[in-house]
């Protein structure tokens, strides 16, 4: 189960290096205009609409990174699949559709519904675009249906699979959203406690994209708390000293908890490994800080090391039930990083935002030592800690002829006819052969690689270095 997770993590690795950059983008369109989101101001509506190509699609870009990263050779028919199996979830699940099948008003279709596109889809969706492809993409079909046989038929498959499992989550997704949104109704008079209660329910349902659940009774209308328009002055009612407290504590974490957790991340990473670690983990903690769109970094870790999440959950929990039991308050209309802190001085029920940084500073540090200490101890495979490559990192090609390399290597393993599938992460060429007799690892070796590997019987790995994907890429084509 671990090794699922964890391949499912390293799936994800793609997709959520794309994201820092559409969070800071977002940003800073929303730093220039923060009353209009764009209506004031041309530039600021360029970049927050391009930062929202990837930070309002995440559910999508999730669906082709699972179902690449999951398949069996990477093959872009898995990316198909995925969007296909995406597309039927969306139409069926959609609020027109169920409005038809309920025999209701559009307006009279549970909520869950209008919260079908999120993340949790997203990740389901590629896990059966991959099932279907590795189970489909060779199927053999009669010579008047040849056509539809390999590779063609996993795209049929996945949109009949698909449709099967609309029907349980038609059931089960109401009831559950249903169920969140009462639990948070019920936590509402524990004060700070149940402040702290809803942070850490809040991270710890972001894996299924029900976090919406709770946050439509606590930061909008569905308890009438509307925490976040009464705290900017957009809805009357707020009250001096307790509008705000289910907002103010999430700073702490975003702004200042989340960087600690990269930074440990990236100290614990392996030392061949640290300038790749870095790469995804500096930008996301900057998205963290300065934006408050944190799924690029809890995306990076939160399947790799779920542990950790867990652990990421409480902190949240804590922070939110201490800045609610004490004087601060602040409040956010895009997320609580930076930008919103900065907002939050000039808004109506803002008091003592200032001192969120001190408690950050020590948020900050608590992140750092408990995960850099459950990493260690623990042995947590997050980013640059995963068990694929041992010292091959720094390895580089002495050339970069890599046609010449892969054609040498594919005659190693004795041609196109004896290689089965193939694949490759960060370091190594992975392949899979019919007969192991016939693969010569001296005439491999002779190509120009670090080593050979043979992990099992029929499994042969060559080390290449960090460029191995442009092997890879030649190898294919000769295949």
């Amino acid at each position: 189960m671990m090794r699922f997770f964890q391949r499912l993590g390293k799936s994800l690795m793609l997709p959520v290096a794309c994201l820092p950059i559409g969070g800071i983008l977002m940003g800073i369109g929303y730093w220039i205009d923060p009353s209009g989101w764009g209506a004031n101001s041309m530039l600021a509506l360029l970049l927050i609409k391009a930062g929202g190509i990837l930070i309002d699609n995440m559910a999508i870009l999730f669906a082709l990174g699972v179902a690449i990263g999951m398949s069996k050779d990477q093959e872009g028919t898995s990316a198909l699949a995925a969007i296909i199996s995406w597309l039927t979830v969306q139409t069926m699940l959609g609020v027109g559709v169920v409005s038809t099948i309920m025999g209701v008003p559009v307006d009279k279709v549970p909520a869950a519904f209008g919260k079908i596109n999120n993340q949790f889809i997203g990740i389901l969706c590629g896990l059966i675009a991959a099932a279907c492809y590795n189970r489909f993409y060779k199927t053999n079909m009669p010579d008047f249906l040849g056509f539809f046989a390999g590779r063609r038929f996993v795209p049929i498959m996945t949109v009949l699979i698909t449709l099967v499992v609309c029907i349980p989550l038609y059931f089960v997704w109401p009831v559950v959203y249903n169920f969140l949104v009462a639990v948070g109704e019920g936590i509402l008079g524990m004060g700070a406690i149940g402040a702290g209660i809803y942070g850490f329910l809040n991270r710890l349902l972001i894996p299924i994209g029900m976090h919406h659940a709770l946050n439509s009774v606590f930061w909008f209308g569905v308890a009438d708390i509307n925490d976040i328009g009464k705290f900017w002055g957009t809805i009357e009612g707020g009250v001096q000293g307790v509008t705000g407290m289910y907002q103010a504590g999430f700073f702490p974490v975003m702004m200042f908890g989340l960087p600690g957790a990269a930074l440990a991340m990236y100290h614990t990473a392996k030392t061949e490994k640290k300038k790749i670690a870095a790469g995804i983990l500096l930008s996301a903690a900057l998205c963290s800080f300065f934006t408050g769109v944190t799924e690029p970094l809890e995306f990076s870790f939160m399947f790799l090391a779920p542990a950790l999440y867990v652990v990421h959950a409480l902190l949240t929990g804590i922070s939110v039930a201490i800045i609610a039991a004490l004087p601060i308050r602040a409040g956010f209309q895009f997320s609580a990083g930076f930008v919103d802190w900065f907002l939050s001085f000039k808004a109506p029920f803002a008091e003592n935002p200032i001192y969120l940084i001190p408690i950050g500073l020590v948020f900050f540090g608590l992140y750092y030592i408990i995960f850099r200490v459950l990493i260690t101890a623990l042995n947590l495979k997050t980013p640059g800690r995963e068990d694929d490559n041992t010292t091959e990192m720094n390895i580089e090609l002495s050339g970069s002829d890599y046609a010449a390399m892969a054609k040498a290597i594919l005659e190693g393993v004795g041609g196109a006819g004896n290689v089965t599938s193939v694949d490759n992460c960060i370091t190594r060429l992975r392949l899979e052969v019919k007969d192991r007799l016939l693969v010569d690892e001296k005439k491999i070796k002779d190509a120009g690689v670090a080593g050979v590997i043979r992990p099992g019987k029929n499994s042969v790995q060559v080390i290449i270095g960090p460029k191995v994907q442009f092997v890879a890429d030649e190898f294919k084509k000769l295949i």
